[in-house]
């Protein structure tokens, strides 16, 4: 089936929005008790798997990744980096700058949060009818390219590369329509 470009809808935007909110608040319950004996929060979690992907950049540019403002990620740092999660380096050219970088430490749990919820959304999938499974999965590159999108609205992103040339989309066939009951 091919998909012709629709016209927007706020309301479908809203719920969509909505959806997403109400999955992230549902998978942090979920990994709550999933792993009730990790200490760390998930705002500090995140910062961990930011710098993970981002090793050697300095406070400032990580704030700037997670759109949060600098001395809140200083604070989260400086915790991080005493509990033996994080390591601060000064730069050579720059003795005022330091550079962040994840220790083994970091690096396990960033891996254990990882696989916690890797392991929330496979238990949960599996009790999905095989048609709702075989439909979240082919949405997982718009679900990117919506990330990127919603990523270059913040003040000083930088614009994701266009995405495709074209219009249509050709979808599996055999996926449920949007039009049919979500539940």
């Amino acid at each position: 089936m091919v998909i012709e470009d629709p016209p927007l809808s706020f309301p479908e935007a809203k719920e969509l929005a909505d959806v997403v909110a109400t999955l992230r608040r549902s998978m942090r319950r979920t990994a709550r008790s999933a792993a009730p004996g990790n200490p760390l929060s998930v705002a500090q979690l995140e910062l961990l798997s930011c710098v993970g992907e981002h090793p050697g950049d300095r406070p400032g540019e990580i704030a700037s990744l997670l759109h949060l403002a600098p001395n809140s990620v200083a604070t989260l740092i400086t915790g991080l980096a005493a509990g033996g999660y994080l390591r601060r380096e000064i730069s050579g050219e720059d003795r005022r700058a330091a550079k962040v970088t994840l220790t083994q430490r970091g690096t396990r749990a960033v891996d254990e949060w990882s696989e916690t919820n890797a392991r929330i959304v496979a238990d949960a999938l599996a009790t999905l009818h095989p048609a709702w499974r075989q439909l979240l999965i082919a949405t997982l590159p718009a679900m990117w390219h919506l990330i990127d999108a919603i990523d270059s609205q913040a003040p000083g992103a930088e614009q994701p590369p266009a995405l495709a040339a074209t219009s249509q989309v050709q979808m599996p066939a055999g996926l449920l329509t949007s039009t049919e009951s979500r539940r």
